[in-house]
């Protein structure tokens, strides 16, 4: 087999608690994250000469080094292939810079493809041991599903599937640096964290509206000082009739959780502001 079509799905956290700075600069976390059914599309065919060659249809995604997933595939043929090369092409779904992993999505791709590809046979701990060599999310997006989160974002536990959920997702017309939000947070002054445990409890009674209840993410008041919008946002998802709402990662990003897609649609239709929406469900 010579050629591999795979898709990168979204995340989202359910919760997100910052417990610590760590001698390393990291910042100690404890989340629940959850895949969703937005994803993003990868073709991978393999070159017989050291090459790698990505193309995307959006003009937003690099096309070279700096992309996580040409990356990826580089330090997989590098380990495990070093004359061999690979042919990406991307076409993306997840909005860039949301806050959604989109890029940790398309490099964990890259990496269980070319071990398909390749016929590596490496475990899921191995390939997701490399994915945290490029970034601290790839490891949750080679599992997947629903997952408890801790260290910097690599040490994690299955948990039990979340419910069939309709998630409205709002990405607005801009960006949010990660490491400038997390610059900002102050640790030791946190006011509201997440109840992760009982999230935890939650998910397992497949209590929708309990989750709902139980979103949290400690980011959320840096974010929203840099961009006090994103709180009007939040704000408007619950008066348009979200059972709870939450923003995703370090931002922009706001989701909300509904009852159906068709209360979804509704809330995209009353929503009072420019920005991309999109309709999905967890997966």
């Amino acid at each position: 087999m010579h050629k591999l079509e795979i898709d990168a799905r979204a995340k989202i956290n359910f919760t997100l608690d910052v417990l610590w700075k760590r001698p390393d600069g990291y910042h100690e976390v404890e989340m629940i994250m959850q895949t969703l059914s937005l994803k993003d599309h990868l073709t991978l065919e393999l070159l017989p000469e050291r090459h790698i060659e990505l193309s995307c249809d959006s003009d937003l995604v690099p096309r070279d080094e700096r992309n996580l997933a040409w990356k990826a595939a580089r330090i997989m043929l590098d380990e495990f292939a070093p004359d061999t090369g690979v042919k990406i092409h991307l076409k993306k779904n997840i909005p860039v810079a949301a806050g959604l992993a989109g890029g940790s999505a398309d490099a964990a791709a890259v990496i269980v493809g070319l071990n398909e590809l390749l016929g590596l046979k490496i475990s899921t701990q191995q390939l997701q041991d490399i994915g945290k060599k490029l970034g601290a999310d790839i490891p949750f997006c080679i599992l997947g599903g629903t997952a408890l989160a801790r260290g910097i974002g690599e040490k994690l536990t299955i948990l039990k599937p979340a419910p069939k959920m309709n998630i409205l997702l709002y990405k607005p017309p801009f960006g949010v640096s990660t490491k400038e939000v997390y610059n900002r947070l102050d640790v030791k002054n946190i006011k509201q964290r997440p109840a992760t445990s009982t999230m935890v409890k939650t998910i397992e009674k497949q209590d929708i509206v309990g989750i709902a209840r139980g979103l949290c993410n400690v980011l959320e008041t840096v974010t929203f000082d840099l961009y006090p919008e994103l709180s009007k946002v939040k704000q408007q998802f619950k008066d348009c009739g979200a059972l709870g709402s939450l923003m995703s990662g370090s931002g922009p990003t706001i989701f909300g959780i509904f009852e159906s897609a068709k209360d979804a649609k509704k809330a995209e239709e009353r929503m009072t502001i420019y920005g991309d929406f999109f309709i999905t469900q967890v997966d």
